[in-house]
């Protein structure tokens, strides 16, 4: 007989689902950015995502972000432009 164990930890913190969400089917010059977080191939991913995203939507206008160490913090200067330029923001890791 095999038997499975359940890795799943129980935690004393309630799970809090992510509701923040942005719509773009449809939102033609809606400006989105890409930030990667300094990890190899993270902007190469999110070109790639970028690629796919234009095609579904064609109409959305994509921004390039890096904030070049993922070991850091995104600096308040990097969050002031993506906020300044973008409605949303898809941030990425990559290895």
């Amino acid at each position: 007989m095999i038997e499975y164990h359940n890795p799943e930890a129980s935690t004393s913190v309630e799970a809090t689902p992510y509701e923040l969400s942005l719509s773009v089917t449809g939102r033609a010059g809606l400006k989105l950015g890409l930030l990667a977080n300094g990890f190899p191939d993270s902007e190469s991913f999110l070109e790639e995502l970028g690629l796919a995203l234009k095609e579904l939507e064609p109409g959305v206008e994509l921004m390039s972000f890096n904030k070049g160490n993922a070991s850091i913090a995104a600096g308040e200067e990097l969050l002031a432009e993506v906020t300044q330029d973008c409605v949303g923001v898809i941030a990425a890791y990559g290895h």
